[in-house]
């Protein structure tokens, strides 16, 4: 056998294990365009990952992370025993309160902001010039200064304005304007609507042509398109990235507590101050803030698991 035969032998061998491999790939299929063309590809079955490529739950255990375990272990149990913690039972209705207050500006400043960002976001992708670049000054200036020079200048700066129209202070708003939160809430709320517009902009924009060509064949309208397609593909898309932002989101609540608003990082400088204290209740309050990140991820991680990543 000549070696020109033994390399066309090859060939048509190989070529013929591409098209099993494709045939594979077809089977699994259930999604085409307008023209018949498939939207998703999946590999084969040999490529892909199994149950049994997962790590296992007794692997966890491993030695290392057994020593790391039980380090922690002593470590809470030293806290426990040799610091001080008389003065918990007196401050827990105060800090209950402000816990409650801290979720409470977390959750509505992340859903306002969500909320702002889905507009911010789409009008980069596919609104007339003007709008995507107001969007994006809009972006990249409350992105590019701190978020306790935006928070001071709206309640120093804005708020000490008020007072000096009437029309305001005889006015249903002025109850509100008075007080202290609205002006954190605002802050909050415009700094990650600034930061979520600019992943929810990439989400957009990641989003397969192929499936709104697909659904603009079906005959769906505009809005349709957008509330079935196109948002929630986007939000799948833009899920971990939204997770790590609710948790900076988070960690942001304590610069309020500059403004006068109590939430638990100023029920702990409270206690600091009250009870000269400086370790213990730093540690509590990395605790809370530990549990509730913790919290958060789980949340997230649960909501991801639920939505189907075929195609993503």
């Amino acid at each position: 056998m000549t070696d020109e035969t033994t390399h066309a032998l090859d060939h048509a061998d190989f070529g013929l294990k591409q098209s099993k491999i494709t045939n594979v790939v077809d089977s699994n299929e259930l999604e085409r365009d307008a023209g018949g063309k498939p939207l998703h590809t999946f590999p084969h079955p040999a490529l892909a990952f199994t149950p049994e490529d997962l790590p296992k739950g007794e692997n966890f255990l491993k030695p290392h992370r057994v020593v790391l375990i039980l380090v922690a272990a002593a470590l809470i149990v030293a806290v426990a025993l040799l610091m001080r913690w008389d003065w918990l039972p007196r401050y827990l209705p105060r800090l209950g309160w402000g816990i409650l207050v801290s979720i409470a500006m977390l959750f509505s400043t992340s859903i306002l902001g969500f909320l702002f960002a889905v507009p911010l976001g789409l009008v980069q992708v596919t609104g007339p010039w003007y709008l995507k670049g107001l969007a994006k000054i809009f972006c990249t200036i409350i992105r590019g200064t701190p978020l306790l020079l935006q928070l001071w200048l709206l309640y120093y700066g804005l708020g000490s304005l008020f007072p000096q129209f009437p029309a305001i202070r005889h006015s249903f708003l002025w109850p509100y304007l008075r007080e202290a939160w609205p002006y954190g809430v605002a802050a909050l709320t415009i700094s990650f609507a600034a930061y979520e517009g600019e992943v929810m902009r990439g989400a957009f924009a990641g989003v397969p042509a192929g499936e709104l060509e697909a659904a603009r064949a079906y005959g769906m309208s505009r809005w349709t398109m957008f509330r079935r397609i196109w948002l929630p593909r986007a939000i799948h898309r833009a899920l971990p990235t939204l997770n790590g932002e609710t948790v900076l989101q988070l960690k942001s609540t304590p610069l309020v507590a500059t403004i006068t608003v109590v939430d638990v990082y100023a029920v702990i400088s409270k206690v600091r101050q009250e009870t000269y204290l400086t370790y213990e209740p730093l540690l509590l309050l990395a605790l809370i803030y530990l549990c509730l990140t913790g919290i958060l991820v789980v949340a997230f991680r649960y909501f991801e698991n639920r939505i189907p990543t075929r195609g993503a």
